[in-house]
């Protein structure tokens, strides 16, 4: 069981949300705008959805309020249709977006990915050229800085990293990543390769590479893995 925390300003979907992911055994609580959403209810949640239009505080500020103190999954929920205005979202820390109407079984198969990937347990470090990843705190450094990634950023960094040198198409990424398919996953993918160039590239260094036409992999720097038993 997840605790899931929705915030939606229609109350029809936040009754079908709350009945639905109910039903797969995750304790629901369902708030009507941003407002109503602080810090209590955030370091609750094991996963977050946010519905993007509200009045007030949209679904967007709202994730930028709470991505400070929030390192769970942030999915959001909206009607946009144009791809920059959803990929503005992921640049506010978000991990992954559906667009309405979705699916409910995609909607359960979305979060069902996000909580397995949240239980997951790794029991090593390794270290990639200057950056050296803490697979138990989901963190990466550069000497002594640490950088600030999503959790979202983070998985995706790290995995690229771990297979140094092989090249994934976006598709192949969201699905080990994230562990499901979906229709969003080449624009979420791409804007989160953006937005972790964007972080690195102020260490000095830039490790992730575009193969055009296929996808992006992480320069076959000199590296070495040590486990931590």
């Amino acid at each position: 069981m997840a605790h899931i925390l929705v915030v939606d300003d229609d109350a029809d979907m936040r009754a079908l949300l709350s009945s639905t992911l109910g039903r797969d055994g995750h304790h629901v609580v369902a708030l009507s705008g941003g407002a109503a959403l602080d810090e209590r209810h955030a370091r609750w949640a094991d996963c977050v959805i946010l519905d993007v239009m509200m009045p007030g505080e949209d679904g967007f500020a709202v994730c930028r309020r709470i991505r400070d103190y929030v390192n769970c999954p942030i999915l959001f929920l909206t009607a946009k249709t144009t791809e920059a205005d959803v990929l503005t979202g992921l640049g506010t820390g978000g991990d992954d977006y559906l667009t309405k109407p979705f699916r409910i079984a995609e909607l359960r198969a979305r979060v069902a990915a996000h909580l397995r990937r949240e239980q997951r347990t790794p029991s090593h470090r390794i270290r990639r050229g200057p950056f050296a990843f803490d697979m138990d705190a989901h963190t990466v450094y550069c000497g002594e800085q640490m950088i600030r990634l999503t959790r979202g950023e983070y998985e995706i960094c790290a995995f690229l990293a771990l297979h140094a040198g092989q090249t994934f198409t976006k598709e192949q990424i969201y699905e080990a990543v994230f562990g499901c398919e979906g229709a969003s996953e080449s624009a979420a993918i791409a804007e989160h390769i953006k937005n972790i160039r964007a972080k690195l590239r102020q260490t000095g260094h830039s490790p992730l590479e575009t193969v055009w036409g296929v996808g992006y992999r992480w320069k076959n720097m000199q590296e070495s893995a040590q486990q931590n038993v």
